[in-house]
Parts: C-alpha cells; structure tokens; sequence
C-alpha cells in the first residue's frame, strides 16, 4: 500500500473548490452509513438530506467528480463511496504523528475512526520524560528529542498537534522542518506555516462559544414572543452594570482571566 510521502490527493490539481472538498467527507459518511445498510442506489434528495446539504449543491459537488448518477435511479452508492474516497486519498495509508499525549491527546490516540478511514497512527509523541514508554491506546509514548527520527522512518506527512498553545508554534516549526506538510492543530492558538504547509484549525472552546451565542439569541427571541407582538419599535436590552472593583485584582475577559478555555 502506498504511503503518504509518496502520494497526494488529486483534487487540487484537478480544480476541484476548497468548499466542495470540504463537504466531501460529509458524503462519504452518509454513503458509508447507506453501504452498511446494503442500500445499492440512493437519489440526491436522500443522500443531500443525510449530508445536511441541498440537493443542487449536491449534483455539483459530484458534477466535479465527474459522477452525474442516472435519471430515474439515482446513484451507485458502492462507486461513490470509492470514487470519493479516492479523491480524498483515503484508499492509501497515512502515517499520522500525535504531538501532546495529555487528555485530548489520549483520547485521539484512541479514537477508532482513524484507522477504518485510512490513518494510521504511526507514533505518540510527548515532551514529558516521565511518559516516555508508557502504552496508550496501545502504542508506546516516545519522547520528543526523537521527533524528527520518527518523523522521517515512518514517512509522515500528516502531524497532529494537541499541546498547550505555549508550544504549539515550536511543535509546528519542528514538524515542517522535518517534512510534515499537514497539520491538524487543536492547540488554542493561530500556526504561522510556509507556503506548502496546511493547516486545520479545531478549536473546541470557539464552537462552544458561537453554540452560546445562539442559545443566548434564542433565549431573547423567546423572552420578545412571551412579552408580546413586535410592535416595530426596537428598545435597547437591558444590560447590568458592571460589578464593581473589589481589589482582588481579577481582571475581565481580556486581563488574567483567560477568555479561551485552554487545551
């Protein structure tokens, strides 16, 4: 089987958009889900309900693929699954580095979706001397003096950053400098890469975040409906006055108290 160092997915070279690469692996579940139901067609209305997509958006995406499916019958559910697994490149392995073996780190290393998905997880990696040998999920814990040497007998192109924002740019220059070429970073904070290097940002606390802003919406359009129609007249929210200093020296969302949850 061929390795990440020696292959790279095609979809660039063949013009295919970021957002359509994106919405890719939301297919490929859906049809994955479909395959092990034994479903042999599915029509674009049902697959672009199951990927969370509508069905114009769906027939485009494929027209990239060159997949157009048949009039009447719909699409081959079985050749979509390769044909997209294909062009993510996920028929081939790709060895993956963890970087930081703490809770997060532990819990990656764990995660059995990698593998059934074409990532193997060739190492785990962390600074503390005292994890050094120490199995998780199976697979030894090597220090990170013997990143590189890992980085280069294993063939890795994909490295996996879950460290403290602290360190995370230095865990990143060393991965690039060694020859990793993607990233996918849940370290608190913003990678500086060169051209050629990608990067994927998952930052947990930001999505929690936005999901509070919306619940925060709805809670205050449900207050608006409890409190009568609108009568088109806006009125400001109400807002508390802040609490007074009290001299503890606790600071607001932008002093000591940090405003991101960290890693």
């Amino acid at each position: 089987m061929a390795t990440g160092r020696t292959h790279r997915p095609a979809t660039r070279s063949r013009g295919i958009p970021e957002a359509t690469v994106a919405r890719l692996p939301l297919y490929l579940r859906a049809l994955t889900a479909l395959s092990e139901r034994s479903v042999p067609t599915v029509s674009s209305e049902e697959l672009a309900a199951a990927a969370g997509v509508n069905s114009a958006k769906l027939r485009k995406d494929f027209s990239y693929l060159g997949s157009y499916g048949t009039r009447g019958v719909g699409y081959d559910v079985e050749y979509l699954v390769y044909q997209i697994s294909r062009e993510l490149g996920l028929t081939q392995d790709w060895p993956v580095v963890i970087v930081g073996i703490g809770n997060l780190g532990a819990a990656l290393a764990g995660y059995g979706g990698f593998a059934s998905r074409g990532f193997r997880v060739a190492a785990l990696i962390d600074a503390d001397p005292a994890m050094a040998g120490k199995p998780v999920a199976g697979i030894p814990v090597q220090h990170s003096d013997d990143l590189e040497k890992i980085i280069h007998e294993d063939g890795v192109s994909i490295g996996v950053i879950a460290t403290p924002a602290g360190v995370a740019q230095q865990v990143c220059d060393r991965l690039v400098a060694a020859g990793v070429t993607s990233i996918l970073n849940f370290a608190p904070t913003v990678l500086s890469v060169p051209d050629g290097v990608d990067v994927r940002k998952v930052d947990l606390s930001i999505e929690l975040q936005i999901l509070a802003f919306h619940e925060q919406r709805k809670a205050g359009e449900e207050a608006g409906a409890e409190n009568g129609p609108d009568t088109g007249t806006e009125t400001a929210p109400t807002v508390a006055p802040p609490a007074p200093r009290t001299g503890s020296g606790r600071k607001g969302p932008d002093g000591d108290v940090p405003a991101v949850m960290p890693a």
